[in-house]
């Protein structure tokens, strides 16, 4: 029987009632070598869950800014990797679980998912994950989980935007989600990433030859993928 984590490139479990930890980051950070040390078509799956459903836990905990920071940081390599990444968030999901979500491509809930935004001391945690939110799912949105965070069933998730799919089978849903931005993304995944990352930040003017060359290459990719099929005469 498959297992979450088969035929992927890096998979890594993340008990999201756990503080913040210098383990944490290494785990997150070693996921991010495995995966750049390889080669090919890669998929990131990261699974979020509640060892405890503790409801009342603060994030990120009792740690100092140095590690906060190492964790933004690993979360941007996650962001910026040359592979598709799926997150899986099943049950109650609370601490990091929003975060981790904000820097993935492809977002999938259990039907029971309890999304319960990163707080410290009832307050929203003013990290980088609220600037991810309010890019994403926009300021109206994000104002409102900002300023009234309160937990979120898998069906208020899906409407914000926060997940994409809430699936029983998440083997399945990993497996076709994989499967489909594979062949959507092509060699380039990460460049396509940070070009979509970057349209609230950059101007049209600014984008227009960034994408230019994107598209140049695509062309030049698609012009050579036609020479190679295209049979030769015989005697060539």
């Amino acid at each position: 029987m498959p297992r979450l984590g088969d035929n992927t490139g890096g998979y890594l479990r993340i008990d999201t009632a756990q503080e913040l930890s210098t383990s944490m980051v290494d785990s997150l950070n070693g996921l991010c070598d495995r995966v750049e040390d390889g080669s090919g078509d890669s998929v990131v799956v990261l699974y979020l869950h509640d060892a405890t459903d503790n409801l009342d836990r603060a994030w990120p905990g009792k740690v100092g800014i140095h590690t906060v920071n190492r964790w933004e940081r690993a979360l941007r390599r996650v962001e910026r990797l040359d592979a598709v990444t799926i997150a899986v968030a099943e049950g109650h999901c609370g601490g990091p679980a929003l975060e981790v979500l904000l820097a993935t491509d492809y977002r999938i809930g259990t039907p029971d998912l309890r999304l319960d935004p990163p707080h410290a001391s009832g307050e929203f945690w003013p990290g980088m994950g609220m600037h991810r939110l309010a890019q994403q799912v926009g300021i109206a949105r994000a104002r409102r989980l900002v300023h009234f965070p309160t937990e979120l069933s898998g069906d208020l998730a899906m409407q914000f935007g926060l997940v994409d799919e809430l699936a029983a089978d998440v083997v399945e849903a990993v497996g076709c989600a994989a499967d489909v931005a594979i062949r959507a993304s092509g060699p380039e995944r990460g460049i396509r990433r940070l070009l979509l990352l970057e349209t609230t930040t950059t101007s049209y003017e600014e984008a227009l030859g960034i994408h230019l060359a994107a598209c140049d290459r695509a062309l030049r990719r698609a012009d050579a993928a036609r020479n190679h099929s295209t049979p030769q005469p015989e005697g060539a």
